[in-house]
């Protein structure tokens, strides 16, 4: 079957008219329509298309920059040829449409190999993050129904305990009983799709945090995240030609928003420095010397970025960003005095694109989330009654104006798919007001998820992972202010017996979760005390919540000061 533009040329008109209103979020908001295209595959359709173009094919798609200095530079044209070969060699070896990979890869050029190959071959991409140990893994492997996963050689062993039939494919050192990734260089460069793509096959199944004792199943289809992340190109402000620097971890969804979908919807480079230790002056230094034009980061690296003297940076982007929490007031200032450039928030889900953003060009109000993004008709709905039009309540996203963006619903799961979208609108579970003239300010959460640094947490995990210690008989999570993180988990333990409050006993308690839990979700802080609950014998998470907000606790243990 031959190559064949499926939604490419409406798929490109949408684009172009959101670049042609990149600063006129009015006329932007007011005219944009989702395309919506019957088939459509955006490996095949648009990054190869913008491949074969002359002009475009030649300009650097991916360019990634070592902590030892080493680069590696790839066109458009070289990922297409590169891709190609790594969809033909995993076809050879078994891979079909449907099936489910998990990618647990770093910031390495063979993550992008493997994403875009997988797209070509309709398969569904599970993404993982490198830090998740066996247990993780092996419910990947079980709920997402994985056939394949491909991981470093390195993260290999971690697989030696998760049983199922999956083939095993090793990036890096060859590895006994495991294919090597780097004999896809041997592969064909011709490749040809076995059948076409439909808009509303399954692409990517995102695990991501909840308050039940596993992590939910958010399935996007080949349309909903690469037509959905127009959107994010939109609030990003990118432009054919930018060079963006995205830092995010791969594995999380943000890192698809802005290290894949959004900057070559652009046909901008995505760049990247990969860095073991968080370093502003040289992270500042690598900006000037490649050209970014725009940069995204979490709140806690803007917060270390104005902790260094920013004016080492000699050539600022033209957009800066911020997604994953609400921003400081003081940090932004503290940019916008040393670039002259205001960092714009974004907000959004795994579950969606970039529904709320303050948008190139427009009046940035202090604190607040900016406005709806094109293509969503956001309403707030009343706590009490449910109904929309409320000053403050529920983000929800009027399913009516039928949003490109939004997930499929939570795979294997009906029960939550259908309570997350009751009475005709997608419910976020955050909570925030409107001002007269339509900008909209978060307020919080309306369950006990929280952020770590740009990391979801879900309490129930860490309490789950607490109570398999002997010396825990309850525990309750709740966040815990951090000037650095924002939030970091403090846990509430109620001891079993024979076991006393103390300093050794903490520090015990510090070592396990360090053992079995992933670095962004460890407990920093405890306490040992009764836990509040109600009648029905409900652990009362928000007292907890307000007594750390309050620090009318008692004794608290802090990880730093135990475990240095």
């Amino acid at each position: 079957m031959a190559r064949h533009e499926g939604g490419a040329p409406e798929f490109r008109a949408a684009r172009d008219f959101l670049l042609e209103h990149r600063e006129d979020y009015p006329a932007a908001y007011a005219g944009f329509r989702w395309p919506r295209p019957e088939r459509f595959n955006w490996a095949l359709d648009w990054f190869d298309a913008i491949a074969a173009d002359g002009s475009g094919g030649g300009r650097t798609a991916l360019h990634l920059v070592e902590e030892d200095g080493r680069e590696t530079k790839l066109s458009f044209a070289a990922l297409r040829e590169r891709s190609d070969r790594v969809a033909n060699w995993l076809r050879a070896h078994g891979v079909r449409a449907g099936e489910r990979i998990i990618v647990m890869l770093g910031n390495q050029v063979e993550l992008w190999e493997t994403a875009l190959a997988a797209m070509k071959l309709r398969a569904v991409v599970i993404p993982a993050t490198p830090l998740l140990g066996p247990a993780d893994l092996a419910d990947r492997v079980e709920r997402g129904q994985a056939r394949h996963v491909v991981v470093r050689s390195a993260d290999t062993g971690k697989f030696a305990s998760v049983p199922g039939a999956y083939t095993g494919i090793a990036v890096g050192e060859p590895v006994p009983g495991w294919l090597a990734y780097e004999d896809a260089d041997g592969a064909s460069a011709a490749y040809t799709p076995d059948g076409e793509t439909l808009a509303g096959d399954p692409l990517m199944l995102y695990f991501t945090s909840g308050t039940t004792a596993r992590p939910k199943l958010v399935e996007h289809t080949h349309v909903s995240y690469p037509v959905g992340h127009l959107a994010t190109m939109y609030w990003i402000g990118l432009r054919p030609g930018d060079v963006h620097l995205n830092i995010s971890s791969p594995g999380w969804a943000k890192h698809a928003w802005s290290n894949l979908f959004a900057p070559w919807n652009a046909e901008a480079t995505v760049f990247l420095f990969h860095y073991t230790r968080f370093d502003a002056a040289r992270l500042m230094a690598e900006m000037d010397r490649h050209g970014v034009t725009s940069l995204c980061a979490p709140p806690t690296v803007w917060r270390m970025l104005v902790q260094a003297d920013l004016s080492r940076l000699k050539t600022p982007p033209r957009e800066a960003l911020a997604a994953g929490e609400p921003l400081n007031p003081e940090v932004v200032e503290a940019v916008r005095r040393a670039w002259g450039v205001t960092v714009r928030d974004g907000f959004g889900q795994t579950e969606t694109a970039v529904q709320v953003a303050n948008t190139p060009g427009q009046v940035l109000k202090p604190g607040s989330m900016g406005r709806p993004s094109p293509g969503y008709r956001v309403e707030l709905l009343d706590p009490v009654t449910g109904r929309p039009g409320a000053a403050e309540g529920e983000i929800a996203l009027d399913l009516a104006a039928a949003p490109v963006g939004l997930m499929t619903g939570y795979h294997g799961d009906p029960e939550r798919t259908a309570e997350a979208t009751a009475g005709g609108y997608y419910r976020t579970g955050d909570i925030a007001s409107r001002d007269a003239e339509g900008y909209l300010f978060f307020q919080g959460r309306t369950d006990d998820v929280f952020k770590s640094s740009d990391y979801k947490v879900s309490p129930f995990e860490l309490e789950s992972a607490l109570l398999e210690h002997e010396a825990v008989a309850e525990a309750a999570v709740v966040p815990a202010s951090d000037p650095l993180r924002l939030a970091v988990p403090k846990a509430y333990v109620v001891l079993a017996e024979g076991w006393e409050p103390g300093a050794e006993t903490a520090k015990a308690l510090f070592a396990h979760s360090r053992a079995v839990l992933a670095p962004y979700l460890r407990v920093r802080r405890i306490e040992f005390a009764e836990l509040p609950k109600t009648v029905s014998g409900k652990i009362r998470r928000v007292e907890l919540r307000a007594r750390t907000a309050e620090g009318a606790g008692g004794p608290e243990y802090d990880e730093r000061d135990l475990l240095g």
